[in-house]
């Protein structure tokens, strides 16, 4: 007979708890979708770029297939070019440097903070120096928005219109959250977003969005969003784009989410804030800036001077998935290490990526299974 006092296993992320309290409209929506036979930029798409701008308080919203795609509609709409150099946190995801490089200009890599993993102003200073040195253009600074967080837009606002650099909000982590009661994605001169299913606001597939603030940009954004076509003729194209459409299912299956996403950002706040009083006194927490309001895309968690394979170990062994983000900062990746970093070196990235690690964490994280990973999380740490 089976042993009924095995505990079952944890979802690092449960998709399926959400679909299941979704429920039946969700399965409506797509099916709706399914018998309209509309599944390229139909009624949906248009639906959810409404409804998006105005969730966030942004006046346009371009929706797109991915958050890469996302971010490199912004840069293309801005004619990033060769010769250009675009500021990037080194510790994040390689999409951020990625769509620089895909346009030929220069990603020049900041360090960040080890409060908030976000972008450190003093390292973006260096790192616009670096690039004029090399005989760059500094032309945009991509923040990130790490682990749902915004970044310290304080700071990093007035050192970007200082040396005329566009910003570009990416908001892949952290849609959803605010920065002194402002949405995100209305923040800077764009924002771009992810829609991946394990964002905080997920689709069924890959999905993104841009978030622009004019008539002009939103017209452009459409334009190469679909093989630089004239919005007016599609068989005449006036730029090089690309083919970035959202597809009509994935629209109707975000707008299902949409209604529940505000209940969803409270329940995560309720999660982290538990986990914190558990963990404070064993762990270096994440911690949230009182002007700030996180999504809590990851829960991170620090344990300097200790093993960190060792910990991840003594977890699985308990039952408590893990995930490392990031376990390599971009300065050290094969396919960005030959470009340039902010000053003398990004110190902090490199040591925050030796000693991170996430525990599992979504917005239907019941209080059993959160004491569960806390008791395994505090045995393992004793």
């Amino acid at each position: 007979m089976p042993d009924t006092n095995v505990a079952p296993p944890i979802a690092f992320i449960d998709l399926d708890a959400q679909r299941r309290a979704i429920g039946p409209r969700m399965e409506e929506a797509i099916l709706k979708v399914v018998r309209s036979c509309r599944f390229i930029l139909g009624p949906e798409v248009a639906q959810l770029e409404a409804e998006l701008s105005a969730f966030a308080g942004v006046p346009h919203t371009l929706s797109c297939a991915n958050g890469t795609d996302a971010l490199a509609l912004a840069l293309m709409a801005w004619e990033i070019r060769p010769g250009d150099a675009v500021l990037c946190p080194s510790f994040t995801f390689a999409a951020t440097a990625e769509v620089v490089a895909w346009l030929g200009a220069t990603p020049v890599f900041v360090d960040v903070r080890e409060d908030s993993f976000n972008m450190d102003p003093a390292s973006l200073e260096a790192g616009i120096e670096t690039a004029k040195r090399m005989g760059l253009r500094p032309r945009a600074v991509i923040t990130v928005d790490l682990f749902g967080q915004p970044a310290d837009y304080d700071a990093l606002l007035p050192i970007a219109r200082a040396h005329a650099l566009k910003v570009l909000v990416d908001a892949a982590q952290s849609f959803g959250a605010t920065h002194h009661g402002k949405h995100v994605a209305a923040i800077g001169d764009m924002a771009a977003t992810s829609f991946f299913p394990a964002k905080p606001l997920g689709c069924y597939g890959d999905g993104g969005a841009v978030f622009c603030h004019d008539p002009e940009t939103l017209d452009v954004l459409q334009s190469l969003r679909v093989h630089g076509q004239n919005n007016e003729d599609k068989y005449e194209n006036i730029r090089v784009g690309m083919n970035g459409r959202l597809d009509t299912v994935q629209a109707a299956v975000l707008l299902e989410k949409l209604r529940v996403f505000p209940a969803e950002i409270e329940a995560r706040q309720t999660v982290a804030a538990r986990y914190n009083a558990a963990l404070a006194d064993v762990a270096i927490v994440p911690t949230v800036a009182p002007h700030n309001v996180s999504v809590w895309a990851q829960y991170t968690l620090r344990t300097p001077g200790r093993d960190r394979t060792a910990v991840l170990a003594g977890l699985k062994a308990r039952g408590i998935p893990t995930a490392i983000y990031y376990p390599k900062p971009l300065h050290h990746q094969k396919a960005y290490a030959k470009h340039p970093v902010a000053g003398n070196g990004l110190p902090v990235s490199e040591r925050l990526a030796g000693e991170v690690f996430a525990l599992p964490f979504h917005p239907y994280l019941d209080e059993t299974t959160q004491d569960r990973i806390i008791s395994a999380v505090r045995d393992v740490l004793a």
